[in-house]
């Protein structure tokens, strides 16, 4: 997944930036796993309430046969602070950088985790469902990636006269390479968020996963081909970057019920997802929010979506069964989802607020349009 982040991001931005990108997705790996192995892991799976957990701090007490458990939450950790470079990239500071991936990976996301994934969570307890994580990873990621990028301002050139001025990032097939990598994250991410796999029935749970990964993905491509070649989107062409963001919603959409959709219901999350994702693409340019890398869009929204999705296309859901359990699911993900955005903006304000305030946020125009290597 990280190398896939690396590749979509410095090919999306101008090389006058790769360096710092590189640099800066170097660093997540870094940062996440000294902040998560020394207070993140122990927020979200240690034992304590049901808002945070309270042990494990700089992993005392994690046995050698938790480390695998440690290693794969790690990665949803780096993931959910990763998501923020695409929405901030080429102005942002390099201290800043650091100080809220630390906080991101360190303090929000795994605060959440223990709601939603640890036995003592309140979301759990309340009955709230997110397999791999759609609310609680992406759109958790989606929100904070928002408001960092309100409050940072747009790029330099981006929008002039109130009309967004396309600015091209330096390697497509960069970009292509990253989102390749992505969609084959995507499948042990997914798959993996069983935590298991010698149980029985755990192979079949496996393989309905990332099947179902793959058409959701597929079903968001195709929509997204078929709006653009009809011209719904303005003129017949094939969009690159739109295809492939639209087939990463669809892989997002796919995570809060990955073990439980049918195949067709898989293939119909992902094609609903795609006009999600350009409603909130188009949204962010109206109000002139800069978002280089559509993060807002594929993971709010895609997340978002998932987390509503899975009460309403997995096999036990309102339009296959339309049981009063699946009616009462539904409202447990709304809350879950209320929840994780209402924390996530909250949090975010208060991080990005102190930077920009503290004037350690953006860089200087002169570093922004001259362009500021990561080792300057």
């Amino acid at each position: 997944m990280q190398a896939g982040f690396c590749c979509l991001e410095v090919g999306a931005v101008r090389t006058k930036n790769a360096t710092n990108i590189v640099m800066k997705n170097l660093l997540d790996i870094v940062i996440c796993a000294l902040v998560y192995y020394l207070i993140g892991y122990s927020l979200g799976y240690g034992n304590g309430s049901c808002i945070i957990g309270l042990t494990y701090w700089a992993g005392v007490g994690l046995s050698e046969a938790s480390m695998a458990h440690w290693f794969f939450q790690f990665i949803f950790a780096a993931t959910a602070s990763t998501i923020l470079s695409g929405a901030v990239a080429e102005r942002c500071n390099f201290l800043a950088y650091i100080i809220y991936n630390a906080a991101i990976s360190g303090f929000v996301y795994p605060v959440v985790s223990h709601w939603v994934w640890h036995e003592e969570g309140w979301l759990v307890q309340l009955g709230y469902r997110d397999f791999a994580g759609s609310g609680a990873v992406h759109a958790l990621a989606g929100t904070c990636s928002f408001v960092a990028a309100a409050l940072l301002g747009p790029r330099h050139g981006r929008f002039q006269d109130g009309k967004p001025l396309e600015i091209a990032g330096h390697s497509t097939p960069l970009v292509g390479v990253g989102g390749l990598l992505l969609i084959s994250g995507f499948l042990a991410f997914n798959g993996g968020s069983l935590g298991h796999a010698t149980h029985p029935g755990d192979g079949e749970i496996i393989a309905r996963t990332i099947v179902n990964t793959i058409m959701g993905g597929s079903g968001a491509g195709l929509i997204l081909l078929g709006i653009s070649i009809t011209g719904l989107i303005g003129e017949y062409h094939w969009p690159f970057a739109l295809t492939l963001n639209s087939i990463l919603t669809g892989m997002v959409s796919i995570c809060g019920g990955a073990d439980e959709f049918s195949s067709l219901g898989a293939l119909i999350t992902g094609a609903l997802a795609s006009p999600i994702f350009l409603g909130i693409h188009y949204l962010m340019l109206h109000f002139q929010v800069d978002d280089p890398l559509d993060a807002v869009a594929v993971h709010f929204g895609g997340g978002m979506w998932g987390v509503i999705s899975m009460p309403l296309l997995t096999k036990k859901g309102i339009l296959y069964e339309g049981s009063r359990k699946a009616f009462k699911q539904l409202g447990y993900n709304f809350i879950g989802l209320l929840a994780i955005s209402a924390w996530s903006a909250s949090t975010s304000l208060v991080i990005f607020g102190i930077l920009k305030f503290s004037k350690q946020f953006r860089v200087s125009e002169e570093e922004e349009i001259i362009g500021k290597p990561a080792n300057k």
